[in-house]
């Protein structure tokens, strides 16, 4: 049962990690099930929680959408179109020290912090030009 178990896991690992795009679980699922159509759903959500808590792949928590999974596990930031909701890496020197700069921690004791920038994708912004080039 364990072998079965760490042959899934790996199918999973490995598929974050071909996707390399912060794919969805639902996306990662998809991926999977085109070559593997007997790897449940459920199978696909409980190894993507597991394989996040080891720290093999890093989930990105979005406040309005799904949990997107990273194959990048070192600490960094991304950034999330507001046009389409891709998420992607940010080429920035994590600030190791940040939790310790706040003044007013208001009672908080602070582990960790995550940034996510918002803006408009490259796509997104060639897009949105065309739509107003093709309205004039």
């Amino acid at each position: 049962m364990e072998t079965r178990n760490t042959v899934q896991r790996s199918i999973i690992l490995d598929a974050v990690k071909a996707l390399k795009n912060h794919a969805t679980a639902d996306e990662i699922y998809a991926h999977i099930a085109a070559e593997h159509p007997s790897i449940s759903k459920a199978t696909v959500y409980r190894n993507l929680k597991l394989l996040s808590q080891l720290g093999e792949i890093r989930k990105v928590e979005l406040s309005d959408g799904a949990d997107r999974y990273d194959h990048l596990c070192h600490n960094h930031y991304h950034a999330q179109c507001t046009k389409c909701g891709r998420v992607f890496d940010i080429e920035l020197t994590f600030i190791e020290d940040l939790e310790k700069r706040i003044k007013d921690t208001r009672g908080f004791v602070f582990q960790r912090h995550d940034i996510m920038f918002k803006g408009i994708c490259s796509e997104c912004s060639k897009l949105q030009s065309n739509e107003r080039v093709d309205e004039t």
